[in-house]
């Protein structure tokens, strides 16, 4: 399992080296999926060309990055075309309504626990931790973003406390369970 959860994006050059390396491929050939379908509001809209540009400072090719709405499910065998999804901010629950509405909920969950990659961004890292009504389930615990004081960085003791907080500078990586969690950046 490879997932970034971020409060801001790779908002920084730590997080984002460990994004590249995570991916583990050359990013002139990472194929990326970009959801910014929490973004229904002025604010969430104004962000997503920053969001986009996380993508492409790291050297993923705009020709590479598919934007895809939720409106409808898509199955595991075409999510396994990309090397990531990247899930944008804005409005949780209509984020997680689409996804679980759309029937996008279990090929995606199949899609990361077979390897596949991901990137949450604000409300899209809210949507893997219980803090969120139907959530992802990929955490039990509640997740805080845009904090003015985070999580020191480093491995994260299992079993998790109740709540982590993430600043704009920093990221909840996970690569498995219990020895998987840690942070990046401040």
């Amino acid at each position: 399992m490879r997932v970034l959860l971020t409060s801001a994006g790779l908002e920084t050059e730590e997080i984002q080296t460990y994004f590249m390396n995570m991916i583990a491929k050359e990013m002139p050939s990472v194929k990326a999926l970009f959801i910014p379908t929490a973004a229904i509001d002025a604010d969430a809209i104004g962000v997503l060309p920053k969001c986009m540009n996380d993508l492409l400072k790291c050297g993923i090719l705009k020709s590479n990055i598919h934007v895809f709405d939720l409106h409808t499910g898509m199955s595991f065998s075409n999510l396994q075309k990309y090397d990531v999804v990247y899930l944008c901010g804005g409005n949780t629950d209509y984020l997680i309504g689409r996804i679980n509405e759309s029937g996008f909920c279990s090929p995606f969950l199949k899609y990361l626990t077979s390897g596949g990659a991901a990137v949450g961004v604000s409300a899209g890292s809210l949507i893997f931790c219980s803090s969120v009504s139907g959530n992802l389930g990929l955490l039990d615990t509640e997740l805080q973003v845009h904090c003015e004081e985070g999580e020191k960085p480093g491995p994260l003791p299992f079993p998790l406390k109740k709540q982590i907080r993430l600043t704009n500078t920093c990221a909840l990586a996970v690569r498995g369970f219990p020895d998987g969690l840690s942070i990046i950046g401040r």
